[in-house]
């Protein structure tokens, strides 16, 4: 469904009665100049042509363990219990995601605002950005549940109101990410296709969603023929390696049935030349902690404790 205020052009239709096939996406990945930001012109060619590009020790030792610290503090922190912003695994008690921690942290707010960071996210979408979302991902050794294949972007636009694949995504690893405890899966190339789905939206559809996603999720005919085509890559590296990644890409991850836990700081940074409408599915707005429509500029930060 289609909002009156988003009727002039939706260029990624999605949420359909009926499968329609894969959009070429005509909008680019890298937004600003090439030379104006850290990363130099091989990472940016990877981001532009995988979709993602992957930063060894992007933190140091030292800083990933205040950052684990940091989590283990919020995790048992009995007021987040109670809120919506602490979702926990189906059919356990362990914690899956902790969301809106720049908001919660002044460590990782900290964190996201060291130039060294937010500016590769203003070099990517070339403007000033936001936080579109943040949150700790974690996957418990023995009880970590995976993600099937997705574009973030796809939730975003349909659910947020996100109008363009204008958003970069950032992953710091707090553990040593192995390729078999649930690592996250890329397919290399497959951020410039587009692919709708199939389903209407319920209603108040993320607080099942963000367990196990159903619908906004490409068909297993579209995965078979994107993986066919691009192949399927994996971030895996030691902790505090980071991977930034276009929200059109398609990735996913598998159970962790090791007992080796793994957990990430994940952080949205959305251009604020793509502030979010209505959504696009014809559904109220996802909570602002799934969709923040707080468009304030991000401001550097120097002389935190990540510099």
């Amino acid at each position: 469904m289609t909002t009156a205020q988003n009727a002039v052009q939706d260029y990624y239709p999605s949420r359909l009665a009926a499968p329609s096939g894969p959009v070429d996406r005509p909008h680019p990945t890298v937004w600003g100049a090439r030379t104006s930001g850290p990363f130099d012109e091989a990472a940016l060619s990877s981001y532009e042509d995988k979709g993602f590009h992957i930063e060894e020790g992007l933190i140091t030792p030292a800083h990933v363990q205040n950052c684990w610290s940091e989590v283990e503090r919020l995790a048992a922190d009995p007021e987040l219990a109670k809120s919506e912003l602490i979702v926990r695994e189906r059919g356990s008690d362990r914690v899956r995601s902790i969301f809106s921690v720049h908001e919660v942290s002044p460590l990782i707010d900290k964190l996201i605002r060291t130039p060294r960071i937010l500016n590769r996210a203003r070099q990517i979408l070339g403007s000033e950005v936001y936080v579109h979302q943040s949150r700790i991902n974690c996957m418990p050794g023995f009880a970590g549940t995976g993600f099937y294949w997705h574009s973030d972007f796809e939730t975003w636009h349909a659910e947020d109101g996100m109008p363009f694949p204008r958003a970069v995504s950032m992953s710091i690893a707090l553990t040593d990410n192995y390729p078999f405890n649930g690592g996250l899966m890329l397919m290399p190339g497959a951020h410039r296709t587009y692919v709708p789905c199939v389903g209407e939206t319920p209603e108040d559809n993320y607080k099942s969603s963000l367990q196990a996603q159903r619908i906004g999720v490409p068909s297993e005919d579209a995965v078979t023929q994107l993986a066919y085509e691009f192949g399927i890559e994996q971030f895996t590296g030691p902790a505090g390696s980071a991977l930034f990644f276009d929200s059109n890409s398609i990735h996913g991850s598998a159970n962790n049935i090791t007992p080796y836990p793994r957990a990430n700081i994940f952080v949205v940074f959305n251009s604020v030349e793509n502030t979010l409408a209505e959504p696009y599915a014809g559904t109220r707005p996802r909570p602002n902690h799934l969709g923040n429509r707080d468009f304030t500029p991000l401001t550097p930060q120097t002389g935190t404790p990540f510099e």
